[in-house]
């Protein structure tokens, strides 16, 4: 490379870190222009490093999330020759660490009861976490690896999951750099708004509250029909019955906030194991507060899809 010229990706780099006075963030078609280079493999790895750490520490836009979310999706439907349409993409990619990941009963209930839902996340990332793809796999459900598998998936069985490796790879590197960089990316943020298949609901967690404006602004930059996003349990999609649960959301398009009060105390920390899992959805052990979780947030679930009725009996 010729030091001395500019590499192209430069002034992206320059917009965002010039100074607390000097720099501004991303325009949405700057974004998008940035992540389509990222995508292409046409930015230089100290580059890469240097934007997404001076993006976390300015915190992202919602313009340069959509922006990003854009490039993404016209990267991802170049491999998508399949026509998919599920009723609700819930992004799942924080892990559990402190509760069974009740969520996934949720999801599982939904698809019983005819929804199709179309579920992508992470595993691995950090520490002393379970992720969903690893306890999908536990309780013998086979993840994605292309587009075929999850359009046969969602038909046979109203469910699907897929890795970000294979939905997206280069997202699925930079996630993996959190061990080098010390710090979780910008890319933990825009996966949550990925909805790849154009569902018209989206189900979205934030760990930090101040990201809920971020998220909802975001999702009205593109256009999304149905949307929610509160402060999940452990930062996934997962209602927490021993808090006030305010969700953020769009019905139709139109903003919406409402509040869920606080439904029980705080849980004693609980094993989180298949086992957990299964003793609830066989009914072979109570758990109130598991039951609280699963049945809440499958209420938020469908409170979004507009309906108030399962489309089938449980």
């Amino acid at each position: 490379m010729n030091n001395t010229n500019e590499h192209a990706f430069a002034q992206f780099i320059r917009t965002i870190g010039k100074g607390k006075t000097g720099r501004r963030s991303l325009t949405l078609q700057e974004a998008q222009t940035a992540m389509q280079m990222i995508l292409a493999n046409k930015v230089e790895p100290l580059q890469l490093g240097a934007f997404l750490m001076v993006l976390r520490v300015k915190e992202e836009s919602a313009e340069e999330i959509a922006g990003f979310v854009l490039a993404c999706r016209e990267y991802i439907h170049q491999d998508k020759p399949v026509m998919i349409q599920p009723d609700l993409d819930w992004s799942s990619y924080a892990g559990k660490k402190r509760q069974p990941p009740w969520f996934l009963l949720s999801a599982l209930l939904l698809a019983q009861s005819g929804y199709r839902v179309f579920m992508h996340g992470a595993s691995g990332h950090t520490p002393n976490r379970l992720y969903s793809e690893e306890v999908l796999k536990q309780l013998g459900i086979t993840t994605a690896t292309h587009w075929q598998q999850c359009q046969q998936q969602l038909n046979d069985h109203n469910f699907s999951f897929m890795p970000i490796k294979s939905l997206c790879k280069p997202l699925h590197d930079i996630i993996e750099l959190r061990p080098l960089l010390g710090l979780r990316s910008p890319v933990h943020t825009l996966t949550r708004l990925l909805n790849p298949l154009n569902a018209d609901t989206t189900l979205q967690s934030v760990f930090h509250p101040s990201y809920t404006d971020t998220h909802h602004h975001a999702a009205q930059l593109l256009m999304q029909k149905n949307a929610a996003v509160f402060k999940g349990e452990g930062g996934e999609v997962e209602y927490r019955p021993q808090a006030d649960i305010t969700v953020k959301g769009l019905s139709n398009g139109k903003s919406e906030l409402y509040t869920i009060p606080r439904q029980a105390e705080a849980p004693a920390d609980t094993a989180i194991n298949t086992q957990t899992l299964l003793d609830l959805w066989q009914e072979t052990k109570r758990d109130s507060h598991g039951l609280k979780a699963v049945l809440g947030t499958t209420a938020i679930a469908l409170k979004k899809t507009n309906t108030s009725v399962f489309r089938a009996g449980i």
